[in-house]
């Protein structure tokens, strides 16, 4: 009996152990600051001196900030090393994802990539580093990877040393977004010669741990809140969303309901999630298409492939000039590539497959996630027989008077129907982003949701 008994132990322990990744050892964690940046990323720059060593990011006065709060260009007067194109795209494919080869053959008359100068523009404040550390210490994933325990405080880079595939989307997914967020953003989904309705999304993303009056318990599994309502054109005005995003959604789905101008009602919205169609999107984007990747992990098995050095959309400081008018950027095929940047910058590859006995349109994701901020750069997309069908490019800058990185615009090209989304343009509108706003608990309730959507 006694034997049996230790028997069944060892197993449950086998079995937990199984079932949860331990946190890094003190002595790996202080490589955070040190050999590693303060969220993960290696220090010292590549062989050849073309990606430079990280020297704390750029300063909050790196460059004006106009009336409206819109970001001047700290590299305005620089010039591409070199642009790549369908004739020289060979050349250069070791460093460039499938998706982005396979746009220049769809396009190979205006596609391009100009390549510029790298800078290590990322460096966040004080208090995001100790949370990475305190991460870094702490924060175990359980459910097979698609949970989080231990996660408290300022909730950020749940895994700053990495030892999966779901570890690194985790780093992505709870990466600093500044607190409080407020935007106002445009969404173009072109026909193929280009013509465009624009979509206007006034947004909010707020944290628990910055609404003063949120009561914990409630908010325990909760890792944002996040508001979208459309503002135009007429025919969708009024409408808005409210996600309640949680951190181990196999336990506890992200909770969403949908505000109906024309009817008037709060309904539940199950289906944004997954492969759920996006707001307004004609059908170009899932729900966790947004952000590049959202939402829950658990309906694919993540594969870490390792890191490597990748021509990425970087400081797309001209690409958010408010010179530009939405038609300046919006083009047939694909985004006006004149007004991009991409640097050489080393990444996390990992390849996401739809786990047996689970369903997505998308069979296959693959992830390149840039190694300073932990955003998603690039996404390549497979549908189920294995043909690479939708691309996603992921166009950031650093908001270096917040110490923020986001994205200028997310690019996600259909290469079979020769059709994109474009999300996340602002050039137009009357402010840029507002971090830091006063949030309270009453806003993102969906008791809150018919006020926000009276026209």
């Amino acid at each position: 009996m006694r034997k049996t008994i230790l028997q069944c132990g060892a197993l449950a322990l086998t079995l937990l152990a199984a079932n949860v990744m331990a946190a890094v050892s003190p002595q790996e964690a202080d490589r955070l600051g040190t050999s590693l940046t303060p969220v993960g990323a290696e220090k010292g720059g590549n062989a050849d001196g073309s990606i430079p060593a990280w020297t704390g990011g750029i300063g909050k006065n790196a460059g004006a900030v106009d009336a409206r709060g819109f970001l001047a260009d700290p590299f305005a007067n620089e010039k591409p090393l070199f642009t790549i194109t369908a004739a020289t795209v060979d050349k250069y494919k070791d460093k460039l994802s499938d998706g982005q080869v396979a746009m220049f053959k769809r396009y190979p008359e205006t596609y391009k990539i100009p390549v510029y100068p790298t800078h290590r523009t990322v460096g966040l404040p004080p208090d995001i580093y100790e949370s990475a550390k305190r991460s870094a210490l702490n924060v175990t994933s359980i459910n097979e990877g698609n949970g989080l325990a231990n996660f408290t405080g300022n909730r950020y880079y749940a895994f700053p040393i990495p030892k999966s595939g779901v570890e690194v989307l985790w780093n992505h997914i709870t990466r600093y977004h500044g607190g409080n967020l407020r935007r106002i953003i445009t969404q173009a989904t072109p026909q193929t010669n280009g013509s465009f309705t624009p979509i206007r999304f006034e947004e909010e993303v707020a944290v628990p741990q910055q609404i003063p009056d949120m009561d914990p318990q409630k908010s325990a599994n909760v890792l944002s809140y996040f508001k979208q309502a459309v503002t135009a054109p007429a025919r969708l005005a009024g409408n808005v969303l409210l996600v309640h995003e949680t951190l181990d959604q196999v336990k506890e789905p992200r909770l969403a309901w949908i505000y109906n101008a024309g009817q008037r009602r709060v309904r539940r919205a199950p289906q944004v999630a997954y492969d759920g169609p996006g707001t307004a999107a004609d059908g170009l984007r899932t729900s966790d298409n947004f952000d590049m990747f959202s939402g829950a992990p658990d309906r694919y098995d993540w594969k870490l492939v390792g890191k490597k050095e990748m021509y990425i959309p970087y400081n797309a400081y001209k690409l958010d000039s408010t010179s530009l008018k939405y038609d300046d950027i919006i083009k047939a095929g694909h985004i006006n590539q004149d007004l991009t940047r991409y640097e050489l910058h080393r990444v996390w590859e990992v390849i996401g497959t739809v786990k047996p006995g689970e369903r997505h349109i998308y069979a296959k994701r693959h992830m390149y996630i840039d190694e300073d901020s932990w955003q998603v750069a690039l996404v390549d997309h497979y549908d189920g027989r294995g043909q690479l069908w939708r691309v996603a490019e992921g166009h950031t800058q650093f908001y270096y008077n917040a110490q923020v990185p986001a994205y200028t615009l997310e690019a996600l090209y259909d290469l079979i129907a020769g059709r994109y989304i474009a999300l996340g343009m602002k050039n137009e509108e009357k402010h840029g982003y507002e971090f830091g706003f006063a949030a309270k608990a009453a806003d993102y309730t969906p008791a809150a949701l018919r006020a926000s959507g009276v026209r």
